[in-house]
């Protein structure tokens, strides 16, 4: 008998009974991201429901199947799931929560897209590419969160190395770093080594800052 209560009381703080019926299972998931502020993962959301991930990943197909073609839909990103508003509705959503202007500089554009297919990279080395001092980019991208640190270079200093962050692939909608477009080298040798397609679509983020006497071209 005392065996039997044991296993109950396992049984209820676990959720395991629950999370058997499907339907109930999409509900607790459907909560979960309705909540969280970042992306969850397969793992993660298996191991909050306590289910297996098989579970969880057709939970997870069946939500996306019944918000098709709502304002809100689930979006796989950042190695994760979340909800977000669909692409038709952007424009209202961004009336609504943003400022006017949106997007960011150019200097800033051309930055991030620089730590974006070399990093992890320092501040020297940005520099050396853009022609210009990026101290004030550099503060201007890791308050937005679009950038993050990475350690440091083991060479003398040791200066930092910069990364982009888990916000960056939300901004423009990857889910992995593998998902930026190819690079390709210029033919005339002159400017940027690379050409840097990333700089062809701005996130949606906060109005630019006014960038520092360094950066005239902003």
């Amino acid at each position: 008998m005392q065996a039997e209560v044991e296993s109950d009381l396992i049984l209820d703080e676990g959720g395991a009974g629950e999370a058997l019926d499907p339907q109930v299972l999409q509900r607790k998931i459907e909560a979960l991201l309705f909540v969280a502020g970042e992306a969850l993962s397969l793992k993660d959301l298996a191991r909050l429901t306590r289910c297996a991930e098989t579970e969880v990943a057709a939970a997870l197909q069946r939500i996306d199947e019944s918000f098709s073609g709502r304002g809100i839909v689930l979006r796989e990103i950042a190695g994760g799931y979340r909800f977000a508003t669909a692409a038709e509705a952007r424009d209202v959503v961004e009336a609504y929560l943003l400022p006017p202007k949106t997007s960011l500089s150019p200097a800033a554009m051309e930055t991030l897209a620089i730590v974006a297919y070399l990093q992890p990279v320092t501040k020297a080395e940005i520099e050396q590419l853009r022609g210009v001092n990026v101290d004030g980019v550099i503060k201007t991208l890791a308050e937005r969160r679009l950038l993050a640190e990475a350690g440091r270079k083991d060479v003398v200093g040791r200066p930092i190395l910069y990364k982009t962050s888990d916000e960056f692939l939300e901004s423009f909608g990857l889910r992995s770093l593998n998902d930026l477009p190819p690079l390709e080298e210029q033919a005339d040798g002159e400017g940027l080594p690379l050409t840097l397609p990333l700089l062809q679509s701005p996130p949606a983020a906060e109005p630019a800052e006014a960038e520092p006497a360094a950066e005239p071209e902003c």
